[in-house]
């Protein structure tokens, strides 16, 4: 089994790139579109995400002084989901109170139980990735949709933080705020 070794992500969200998107769109970037429905949490800033049948989460473990943000995989499920399964997600990740539980729950009954708790929000998450390389990084344009409100982000990551950086100063976009896709989401959704 391979070892993972998680990324560092510099990201931001917005309409104004200062040319950055253009640069990587001049690079003829691979498209990638999906759909997915992410759980967000009042209490947690775990991102989870259900997309092809997988649940599918990446849990914050590091900032350092660049405020990049380093993500590690940390589950991932296909569906039915078991009863403890669920309250795993629950507990440990959504850290929000357990509801009652049916023994077993294919996507459409996790996302409507997700959906009638007060401290959860499914969000309907529609991306249109432009992805390339610069100096071995991964960097993308996205053009993203919230349930339904429209936004566009920057990416650029690597295991290696220093060069991040260097990547996101060779694109003129440091002064920009790293925004993660939880944060965009909760502002958007008004969550």
């Amino acid at each position: 089994m391979a070892t993972i070794i998680p990324r560092w992500e510099w990201r931001t969200f917005g309409s104004d790139f200062k040319g950055a998107d253009e640069k990587i769109m001049a690079l003829e970037p691979s498209v990638k579109k999906s759909g997915e429905k992410y759980i967000l949490s009042r209490n947690s800033n775990e991102n989870c995400k259900i997309r092809d049948d997988l649940m599918d989460i990446k849990s914050p473990v590091n900032v350092n002084e660049d405020k990049l943000e380093q993500w590690y995989p940390t589950m991932k499920l296909e569906f039915p989901l078991s009863k403890e399964q669920v309250c795993e997600l629950f507990t440990k990740y959504f850290k929000v109170d357990v509801p009652e539980l049916a023994d077993s729950y294919d996507y459409a009954a996790f996302v409507e139980l997700c959906s009638q708790q007060k401290d959860l929000c499914v969000v309907d998450v529609k991306k249109v990735r432009y992805i390339t390389k610069i100096d071995d990084t991964t960097v993308e344009v996205a053009e993203t949709e919230f349930n339904g409100v429209p936004n566009r982000t920057i990416c650029v990551e690597h295991i290696d933080p220093a060069l991040v950086m260097s990547v996101v100063r060779k694109l003129g976009v440091q002064d920009l705020p790293n925004i993660n896709y939880i944060r965009a989401m909760k502002d958007a959704v008004g969550f």
